[in-house]
C-alpha cells in the first residue's frame, strides 16, 4: 500500500490540488503495480512564511528581500 505525501506551497486551487491527487495517484497504480484502492495520498498546503529554500521564504522572496542572514533577523 503506497502511503505518498505532498507538500506544496499554498496558492493552489481545489481543482489544481485534485488534478496533483489524480496524477500522483495514477503514477502509483502504473509504476508499482499498487491497487487502485490502497493508494493513499496526502496533500500538506504550507503557508509561504513556513516554506523555505535557501534561507529564504516564499513570502521573502516575492517581497524581493535578498537572502542574507540580516534578512531573516528582521523578522
Amino acid at each position: 500500500m503506497p502511503s505518498i505525501a505532498i507538500s506544496i506551497a499554498k496558492g493552489r486551487t481545489p481543482q489544481q490540488i485534485r488534478n496533483l491527487i489524480d496524477a500522483v495517484h495514477k503514477a502509483a497504480v502504473d509504476t508499482v503495480d499498487a491497487v487502485d484502492e490502497n493508494v493513499v495520498i496526502v496533500v500538506s498546503e504550507i503557508e509561504h512564511e513556513h516554506y523555505s529554500r535557501g534561507n529564504l521564504t516564499i513570502k521573502e522572496s516575492r517581497a524581493g528581500l535578498g537572502n542574507t542572514t540580516e534578512t531573516a533577523n528582521q523578522k
